[in-house]
């Protein structure tokens, strides 16, 4: 059974389509969940709208606890973490994580930033080889295959990379990076493009979108269906 964490990161609370200045990104996660849902209604979901209910920035406190080793912690830092391993054991359940986000001043919203900060976390999903000063990063969400699916909603066009605005588009590298450095390193790119034209570019990047959404959830389907199961205990 594939468990799904579905993230919505976008400010607008409603689904393009259906509500008066509804979001497209999560117009795209929405059908891609629905759609696997549909198909494999045994499966399960979390999710988790970062765009209404941000996580909590990082602050001092969260940093002198996240660093500090386990059987040191006291009371206070175990408080300033439950958040954190809230959503890190959340992505750690997860074999695919959905996010829908929008491109916002060329990278990724506030709260979405924040989720990243949560949830890479040194101890849970990655950790320090000191043997190894030129890359200690030892990701640690590297036990099953997890796939991440990015559906994104950008005002611009030609932001995909090797497309002539790419360098404008911070918000797919960046997550590439974060995902990749615990161990996600399958992703997987649908977006809209041109909502700040609006019209026939936009009606036909939608469509677009959502086809290719479809197609994946029905690739996706069928790679986890051929993989092999884990061995008993």
């Amino acid at each position: 059974m594939t468990h799904i964490l579905h993230i919505d990161a976008s400010a607008r609370p409603g689904i393009a389509g259906t509500d008066n200045h509804g979001s497209h990104s999560r117009h795209l996660s929405h059908r891609f969940v629905h759609q696997w849902q549909l198909s494999c209604p045994q499966d399960t979901v979390t999710y988790r709208d970062i765009g209404q209910n941000p996580p909590s920035i990082i602050n001092h406190d969260w940093i002198a606890s996240a660093f500090t080793p386990e059987e040191r912690l006291e009371p206070w830092m175990k408080e300033a973490l439950a958040e954190s391993d809230h959503l890190v054991d959340e992505l750690i359940a997860a074999d695919i994580v959905v996010i829908g986000t929008p491109l916002y001043n060329f990278g990724m919203p506030a709260a979405l930033k924040a989720w990243i900060d949560q949830v890479v976390r040194a101890g849970r999903t990655v950790e320090f080889d000191d043997t190894n000063p030129i890359d200690p990063f030892v990701p640690k969400l590297t036990d099953r295959e997890r796939h991440a699916v990015v559906l994104t909603a950008r005002g611009g066009v030609n932001m995909a990379p090797g497309e002539e605005m790419a360098h404008m588009n911070h918000l797919e590298p960046h997550l590439a990076t974060a995902l990749g450095f615990i161990g996600i390193t399958r992703l997987h790119y649908i977006a809209i493009e041109g909502q700040e034209v609006g019209g026939e570019l936009l009606a036909a990047s939608v469509a677009e979108a959502v086809g290719k959404v479809e197609s994946l959830v029905g690739e996706l389907q069928v790679a986890f269906q051929d993989a092999p199961s884990p061995e008993p205990a």
